[in-house]
């Protein structure tokens, strides 16, 4: 057993470690948002598309599926950023010159702030669960005030907390930041898991790229579509 814990030590202490586990982690994140997102826009179906969604959630594998989904992301989470702190450290010492001066490197503004948005979008994480998960300093869980019947079954109403808690604006301009952030994030970190992965050639990079730009700008515009639709149009007011 030590020298299976040993490997995975010499593994992860490695530069190739650390970014293999960083674009795995990665691809794990980027289809998780994307199916949250889609999930999401659900809202846009009614009342009952959504509830229907969210009871499904709550209810798969007897209430266990949605809590072994979310310790599994939280740990995706958590390598994904200890890991690129880690490397990111690694690299600006690598940079340095013999005088202890920073050689910089031309690179693009996402890539340069992938560790501000990615920790700022870790900030957001923690308090979107808070607000709609956990449901901490509201009255989401009140089931006299969020139930609805579906099928002739009383189930949380998914669709009202969402309308109301975007109708809060500072919960809805925090909401469009942080996708914001993402979508700098996702733009930058999304061909990087294709290099990493050694998925990417001379060829096909600047395709690579320029599809990676467009996934985080259908993210940006699916998410913040649904604060912007409820709090400035009144969608479902």
């Amino acid at each position: 057993m030590s020298a299976v814990f040993d490997s995975v030590a010499r593994f992860y202490s490695s530069s190739i470690g650390k970014k293999l586990l960083v674009a795995l982690t990665g691809i794990v994140l980027v289809v998780f948002i994307l199916g949250h997102m889609i999930g999401n826009l659900l809202v846009f179906a009614g009342p009952e598309a959504i509830n229907e969604y969210g009871h499904m959630l709550q209810t798969s594998l007897h209430g266990a599926g949605v809590w072994i989904a979310r310790l599994g992301l939280l740990a995706a989470v958590a390598i994904h950023i200890v890991a690129t702190i880690q490397l990111t450290v690694a690299n600006k010492a690598a940079r340095k010159d013999a005088y202890g001066k920073q050689r910089f490197q031309v690179s693009s503004t996402s890539s340069r702030t992938m560790i501000w948005s990615g920790l700022t979008i870790l900030a957001f994480i923690v308090y979107h669960l808070l607000h709609f998960t956990i449901r901490a300093g509201n009255e989401y869980n009140n089931p006299e005030l969020y139930s609805y019947s579906l099928h002739g079954e009383e189930v949380h109403n998914v669709y009202k907390m969402v309308i109301d808690g975007f109708s809060w604006w500072p919960a809805s301009v925090f909401y469009v930041i942080a996708m914001v952030l993402l979508c700098s994030h996702l733009s930058h970190g999304v061909s990087s898991i294709f290099q990493t992965l050694g998925l990417a050639t001379h060829k096909t990079w600047p395709l690579i790229q320029k599809l990676g730009k467009i996934f985080a700008l259908v993210i940006l515009v699916g998410n913040c579509s649904i604060p912007i639709a409820i709090l400035i149009f009144g969608y479902g007011r």
